[in-house]
């Protein structure tokens, strides 16, 4: 991949906004916008917070029989142990990220917001943000461009996280569990934001064209390819291996905070 200077990438933005002044920008979260991933900050908060309640049982001891998970008395140590199953790379990435949305299963949705706005000042979020891609939101708020912030962790942690960069809830798709009465249940809105599924919702919520898209990982693939200036921030190991499937796909170059 060609490194590019945030003032390159901005240049070849605008002359695809100016043509067409309706686009959009798609940001992955965590890796692209912040360091770090605060699906795990929140799951691990949850853990620690001992907040994982019966209603999730069923949820947890299903997944856990489907990858060969031993099942557990007690509702938390079955949580750690799936999640130690996904860093142990027997327990797929997808049934992982759609666990850590409804593992607040029983939890009011109000509730979820709070504990998820705590654990996003906890962990320092607001200091994690990835400079250049801060200056790539500012200049795009700054030209009426809409940013949408398209995620596989869960929705109310991202919602928390994307105010840090100055975004609104209002563009962030994520994983959403489904809930009934204003609580949470073990199951969560298709499609799930993750690898074809990031560009299904996207273009669920919109047709507008996607001038440029930013992500940092293989699963973010489909999404950059989807866009017309396709840019890594950071890009892991795994997108890297692939990039040559993409050949417009150019790394912005890290700047210091």
């Amino acid at each position: 991949m060609r490194m590019e200077r945030v003032e390159e990438t901005l240049e070849r933005i605008r002359r695809e906004v100016a043509q067409t002044p309706d686009g959009v920008l798609a940001f992955d979260g965590d890796g692209t916008l912040w360091s770090g991933d605060v699906g795990d900050d929140l799951f691990l908060a949850l853990l620690e917070h001992g907040g994982v309640r019966p209603e999730a049982r069923v949820g947890l001891e299903r997944l856990g029989a489907r990858h060969g998970v031993e099942a557990h008395a007690d509702t938390v140590t079955l949580a750690r142990a799936l999640f130690a199953a996904f860093e142990a790379g027997r327990l797929p990435e997808k049934d992982t990220y759609e666990m850590m949305a409804w593992v607040f299963a029983g939890w009011h949705v109000e509730e979820v917001r709070g504990f998820a706005h705590d654990v996003v000042a906890r962990k320092g979020v607001a200091k994690r943000i990835h400079p250049e891609a801060r200056r790539v939101v500012e200049w795009a708020r700054g030209q009426g461009v809409d940013c949408y912030v398209v995620s596989a962790s869960p929705r109310a942690v991202v919602e928390a996280a994307v105010r840090e960069v100055g975004l609104t809830a209002e563009f962030v798709l994520a994983c959403t569990p489904k809930e009934e009465g204003g609580r949470l249940q073990t199951s969560v809105f298709e499609p799930v934001p993750y690898g074809p599924g990031k560009v299904n919702c996207l273009r669920q919520r919109t047709s507008r064209p996607l001038c440029a898209a930013f992500g940092d990982n293989v699963f973010d693939l489909d999404m950059l390819a989807a866009s017309r200036v396709p840019v890594a921030i950071r890009p892991k190991a795994r997108l890297r291996e692939r990039a040559a499937e993409l050949p417009s796909l150019v790394q912005l170059q890290p700047e210091e905070a």
